[in-house]
């Protein structure tokens, strides 16, 4: 059963596919003209691109951190 987000989300795709494809372009070109999107969309990009990557130990991480600090 899909969540009312995923629900919500499929009927935007949906209309959006349906506009005419001048339409379309003046819409992602709104879109991408609003930073705050813009960012957004870069974090979720970066997100789904390293999701499958090994998880870190924050501990791990900050004593790695300092090494480099301290070089």
């Amino acid at each position: 059963m899909m969540s009312s987000i995923e629900a919500t989300s499929e009927v935007f795709v949906t209309a959006f596919r349906a506009l005419p494809k001048k339409v379309r372009e003046a819409v992602v070109k709104k879109m991408l003209s609003d930073k705050e999107f813009m960012e957004d969309l870069l974090d979720t990009a970066i997100i789904e691109q390293r999701r499958k990557e090994r998880s870190r130990d924050l501990d791990e991480y900050l004593a790695e951190r300092r090494k480099e600090v301290y070089r």
